[in-house]
């Protein structure tokens, strides 16, 4: 699964302890989604996706080997 949150990040100017802290997680788990090691529960993707104010499937994109 590829995603786009560091690109959000970048859009918004915040940092993964900024995103971390808004959602509940730690900065790991930021880092660890955004380098594709670890997919998100479909809870934690949609709190990621109302963060940025997007629908989830703007910033997670199945790819077609998933």
């Amino acid at each position: 699964m590829k995603n786009a949150v560091r690109v959000e990040r970048a859009i918004l100017d915040i940092t993964q302890q900024q995103l971390a802290d808004a959602i509940g997680v730690s900065r790991n788990t930021i880092n660890s989604i955004e380098s594709g090691k670890y997919v998100p529960s479909t809870v934690l993707a949609l709190k990621i996706a109302r963060y940025f104010g997007k629908p989830a499937d703007s910033i997670f994109m199945l790819e077609d080997n998933d």
